[in-house]
């Protein structure tokens, strides 16, 4: 608190002790080379220089380039332009005391140019050869204010630099009027104490590229302890103070500097402290709070596994009676290419598609590891279908069963189910009356089979026309004997608490209606 008080004071001091006058400077003359008095060259260019106010005023944007002569040596290129929020008048005055001080300044020299800043902002240059679009990086000029900030020099230098990298950044932004003054202008403005402000101005003449204004500002590090100055090149100008020395800065807002915090002897605790404290302990909970969720989380699925693998124990399942059809989990992994060509997905889990070594194609059903049913529709449809063997039954090449992976490895059958024909209003189409009588008799055969002459009496319970496959000649073969129901030699019917498959309606040898007409 004490250092920041002396600073300010420091500040305010120097401030009303330094002179602080009108930024001016003489002409700037390139040392290009020379013309001869009364020469033709010499002619052309007070002729031009004396156009020059007019024509710079008559443009809307106050931005005038042109030429006046016949190359060689007698050709004058000249260029004008005042600031945007000058007035005619003030720019015509401008431009008319910055030619004047030229010729006067520079007598004989092809080349030179000139900042003037009263009573607006303009550049006058003239040169023996076209410069419009080229960056100059020769000619600069350098004009400081007396005062210098000798204390807290790192604090104000802090402010300078942060001031200068947002104007460059700002001023070098093209605009959509590429030859008007405004583009590559800018002004702003920084606080360097609740009543003193650090004022700025940047100009790049409008025919510049955005790099090159941006070249053409950089490298200021030889003023950032001066408390204003003038940095003046032939294709730009900045200038900073500590007091608004543009009418253009009476509508600008500065961001007030926040109060300094109280000394109430050291007993109450800063923001920061405050900040560094609390941040911490917030992060903390809040990792604790991540770790515990996914100690539960991770506990519940241990427990519903072991309750899913209490359920389904391979020693009382019946598929140990069928343990010769067992595929290696990685001899799939490699036939399905690790599971990467998907035909499918259902309340089972998913089906891809894969090759056997012996170049058999093959569809491999993946039980879903997140799923709390299949378990026994698993035992189902290995029991069941492997000792089935009919035309019109999907015939099973066999399973796995190895950690958590549950499979069933099918023969492939290309043509898909039978609702990607009947239900679609194009593929419908293929179905004619006898096709669709020759897949409703292999429908009726299979179910026959499955009633009547099979090994074991099944009653599928789910018979639906995705349940329904299509071989490449359109032969169906009925699929998915998860909701299956094994009946014994000698029954002929039993008693379930639960209803199972789709809501369908059918009997032995009688399909709907709907599936026979589409």
């Amino acid at each position: 608190m004490k250092q920041r008080s002396f600073f300010l004071l420091l500040l305010c001091f120097v401030i009303v002790t330094s002179a602080v006058t009108s930024v001016s400077a003489e002409g700037q003359c390139m040392n290009s080379g020379i013309y001869n008095s009364n020469s033709t060259f010499e002619a052309n260019l007070r002729l031009i220089l004396s156009f020059l106010p007019s024509n710079v005023t008559a443009q809307d944007d106050f931005f005038y380039s042109g030429s006046i002569g016949e190359e060689p040596n007698q050709k004058v290129y000249a260029t004008g332009m005042c600031i945007p929020g000058s007035t005619s008048g003030q720019c015509s005055v401008c431009i008319k005391t910055a030619s004047d001080d030229l010729l006067q300044s520079c007598p004989g020299q092809v080349e030179a140019y000139k900042w003037t800043s009263e009573p607006t902002l303009c550049l006058v240059r003239y040169s023996d050869a076209s410069f419009l679009g080229s960056l100059d990086p020769d000619g600069n000029n350098l004009v400081y204010n007396p005062g210098d900030v000798n204390s807290n020099l790192i604090e104000f230098k802090a402010i300078w630099d942060d001031l200068v990298v947002r104007m460059i950044a700002a001023a070098s932004r093209a605009k959509s009027t590429p030859s008007s003054s405004s583009n590559h202008y800018t002004i702003d403005a920084a606080a360097l104490t609740p009543s003193q402000n650090l004022y700025a101005l940047m100009q790049c003449t409008p025919d510049l590229s955005s790099r090159d204004c941006e070249i053409c500002l950089q490298h200021q590090s030889c003023c950032g302890q001066r408390q204003g100055g003038v940095i003046m090149k032939p294709n730009c100008y900045f200038r900073w103070d500590v007091y608004a020395f543009y009418k253009a800065f009476d509508n600008i807002s500065v961001a007030s500097l926040p109060p300094p915090p109280s000394d109430n002897g050291g007993r109450k605790i800063s923001t920061r402290v405050t900040v560094a404290i609390v941040v911490p302990i917030i992060v903390i909970i809040i990792i604790i709070i991540i770790i515990l969720v996914l100690l539960i989380r991770r506990s519940a699925l241990l427990c519903w596994r072991r309750k899913t693998y209490q359920k389904f124990d391979i020693s009382q399942s019946g598929i140990s009676a069928v343990r010769s059809l067992q595929f290696d989990f990685k001899a799939i992994e490699v036939a399905t290419d690790k599971f990467s060509n998907k035909l499918g997905q259902g309340g089972f889990g998913e089906v891809f598609k894969g090759t056997l070594p012996n170049g058999t194609e093959i569809a491999v059903k993946r039980l879903s590891k997140t799923s709390s049913q299949g378990a026994l529709e698993f035992k189902n449809e290995v029991v069941v279908v492997a000792k089935l063997q009919h035309k019109n039954l999907v015939r099973l090449h066999g399973f796995c069963l190895e950690g958590e992976e549950k499979i069933l490895v099918y023969e492939f059958v290309p043509n898909k189910s039978l609702d990607y024909f009947l239900f679609d209003p194009l593929r419908k189409n293929v179905l004619d009356w006898r096709m669709r009588f020759r897949i409703m008799e292999g429908i009726i055969q299979g179910l026959l089979y499955l009633h009547k002459y099979s090994r074991l009496k099944v009653i599928h319970r789910d018979i639906k026309a995705s349940n329904i496959l299509l071989d490449e000649d359109m032969n169906p073969k009925i699929s998915d004997f998860g909701m299956a129901r094994i009946f014994g030699a000698q029954e002929s019917k039993a008693n379930t608490k639960r209803v199972a498959g789709t809501f369908e309606l059918y009997v032995s040898g009688v399909l709907q209606r709907r599936a026979i007409l589409g």
